[in-house]
């Protein structure tokens, strides 16, 4: 990351001075942002100029203009004819392209530069190992879309397309949002940039741009278009970790061009000179998958006059060298390929077809079902449009039976405000035929944890019991895949599962169920119900969804043949835990009565320590009169 205050100077203004095109950058981290749409949403750092014409100065521009290269031969290396092909990584599976020997530096700082610390290439890819799912990856690049709702948004495209180059397949994420402006491109493009505050908001860390598409893909180029303080413009910019790693790179470089549109054509914006916008758009065309300029141009027809389209290339591939991302099994969706031929089965059962469709299920491998329950509310003038088709909202709580809603208030020491959560919780409608169960947890309308299984493994309690609640109150982990560690997020887990056994007691007898005290074989008797039961095992605590999935070969009620001991013991942890609690709150008390009362204590000692002194001091008074009388 280069920082250097010289370049941190304001443009002189110009009468009607067009500022144009973008040096290469160097990927900085600042913290603030004003990015948008499905690539803005991310981002942020130093950008390479700001418009010279500007209406007013509002703020101190952060100018890089890389003068450490005006010195050296630029970063682009000269390729000879045949070098000129399109070209790839050695390897093309995700987590083995961060396995490459790191050469020795080229740089060397100018004289009268700062030294600064730099980002390097691998950088960009440990970085997006914080993914481990693929379609956690592609919830990031929505979040963004969804998060510009608010400036006009209507829809977010996601599609698949063909690199021109090489006809491999590319991922396309496409929105009509505000779109990004030359700045804001740049803060798109650098790490940990992030302005978002808002409560409404679902991005917070200004990483997710970033993490995301080197996650899907080794190359990404984002075109935007916006229209702000009277200006119209278009960029391009492109993050390539092939171009980084095929050049040897030590420090990532963005290369960017920019266009001032609000003439009605297309003005190139020099920030520095024509020959560095020049060697910018060179290496965007050899290093992406567009050939010619006019077919950069393009790219703007479908965007309109505001909006955001990201191309992701060079799609990482699995260990068999097959793409990650399957587009051929279903023209209507996105699938994991390696997800989908989990748990394959040599037998089909009917109750193994069943468990398939349902969403706990496909979620794991279809992108369609996974966008379905994304999100909690319904969108009202959005639209996710999955290769040509808008995905239907699917609401967990509207599709249970015998579901009530239960409220929790969580008590947290960082804040006094009183925080209601209300929990829907109930019976999916094919229980008791599937077991599957668990929590689907959100926040910020977006879904963290789905169908999370808070009971223990082999208990027959909670099997079909399925809740859905916003926890605006516990902060998710980077990935949005997984909530922090932290005791509110604790005792949540701990309140779910007396949640799940209270609503057991009182609702299990109505699908079919003995309830408490009820002999198992008098309720059988009274239900004239006799069954063989089958447990398929569908290995689902890796992916960490958690359902528990039980199947009945004969299709009527599901149950195990368990000791009772097991529950009870469930019940007394869940107890224990909760006295745990009380008893930690009860010490914390203890402790702060401690600590008052050493104060106490110790203001009481000074006292006396000062009485004693004045004491002393008028007995020697006394002493000195009486001696001088």
């Amino acid at each position: 990351m280069y920082f250097d205050s010289k370049f941190h100077k304001m443009l002189p203004r110009q009468h009607k001075q067009i500022p144009t095109a973008a040096d290469i950058i160097d990927i900085d981290s600042s913290d603030d942002e004003s990015g948008s749409g499905v690539g803005g949403g991310r981002g942020g750092g130093v950008y390479a100029g700001q418009n010279a014409d500007s209406a007013k100065p509002s703020k101190v521009v952060k100018l890089q203009t890389n003068e450490r290269f005006n010195n050296q031969s630029p970063p682009v290396i000269n390729s000879s004819a045949s070098e000129a092909n399109y070209r790839h990584l050695d390897s093309r599976s995700f987590w083995k392209a961060g396995d490459y020997e790191v050469g020795p530096t080229k740089f060397t700082s100018a004289q009268g530069d700062l030294e600064h610390a730099r980002v390097h290439p691998k950088f960009l890819h440990s970085n997006a190992t914080s993914h481990k799912w693929a379609f956690g990856a592609i919830a990031e690049l929505l979040d963004n879309a969804v998060d510009e709702i608010g400036n006009g948004a209507t829809f977010v495209k996601v599609d698949r397309t063909d690199n021109t180059k090489d006809n491999s397949p590319a991922l396309l994420f496409q929105d009509d949002g505000g779109g990004m402006d030359p700045e804001s491109m740049r803060k798109c493009m650098s790490l940990g940039y992030s302005s978002k505050t808002s409560n409404t908001t679902i991005g917070q860390y200004g990483n997710g741009f970033k993490t995301s598409t080197m996650r899907l893909g080794a190359d990404v180029i984002v075109f935007s278009r916006s229209s702000r303080s009277s200006q119209a413009t278009q960029s391009v910019g492109l993050l390539s970790y092939t171009f980084l790693r095929r050049t040897r790179q030590d420090d990532v470089i963005v290369p960017m061009i920019d266009f001032d549109i609000s003439d009605n054509w297309a003005q190139p914006m020099f920030y520095s000179s024509k020959e560095d916008w020049s060697m910018n758009l060179r290496t965007i065309l050899e290093w992406s998958p567009f050939a010619t300029e006019d077919d950069l141009m393009l790219q703007f027809d479908s965007i309109g006059s505001h909006g955001t389209k990201i191309i992701i290339f060079n799609l990482w591939m699995n260990d068999e060298g097959i793409y990650e991302l399957c587009f051929d099994d279903d023209d209507e969706d996105i699938r994991l390929r390696d997800e989908a031929n989990q748990g394959t089965m040599s037998k089909t059962y009917k109750r193994v077809l069943e468990l398939q469709s349902h969403i706990s299920y496909r979620m794991r491998y279809s992108l369609r079902a996974y966008a379905s329950i994304l999100y909690l509310k319904r969108f009202i003038n959005f639209k996710i449009i999955l290769r040509g088709k808008p995905v239907e909202q699917y609401i967990i709580a509207g599709d249970l039976k015998h579901s009530k809603v239960v409220t929790y208030r969580p008590i947290s020491v960082v804040t006094s405000k009183e925080v209601i959560v209300a929990t829907t919780i109930g019976f999916i409608k094919e229980a008791p035929g599937l077991g599957v169960c668990g929590f689907n947890v959100y926040h910020k309308n977006r879904l963290i944890r789905p169908y999370w299984k808070v009971t223990a493994d082999g208990s027959s309690k909670g099997h079909g019991v399925v809740g859905v609640l916003e926890a605006n109150f516990i902060e998710p982990a980077h990935d949005k895949q997984d909530f922090e560690r932290s005791s509110l997020f604790l005792k949540l887990e701990s309140r779910l599962k007396q949640m799940v056994v209270d609503f057991w007691k009182a609702h299990c007898h109505l699908i079919g169920h003995p309830p408490d005290g009820t002999q198992r074989s008098d309720f059988k008797k009274q239900s004239d119900v006799q069954h063989h039961v089958e447990v398929v095992d569908t290995d689902l605590h890796s992916t960490g969804f958690g359902a528990n999935l039980q199947l009945s070969s004969t299709g009527s009620v599901l149950e195990t043949h368990m000791d009772t001991s097991l529950d009870q013991i469930c019940e007394e942890n869940i107890q224990l835990v909760t006295r745990c609690e009380e008893h930690i709150q009860k010490e914390a008390e203890l402790k702060r009565t401690i600590g008052e009362l050493e104060n106490e204590l110790e203001e009481i000692r000074n006292k006396c320590g000062r009485l004693s002194a004045h004491l002393g001091l008028q007995r020697r008074q006394i002493l000195m009169s009486s001696n001088g009388s």
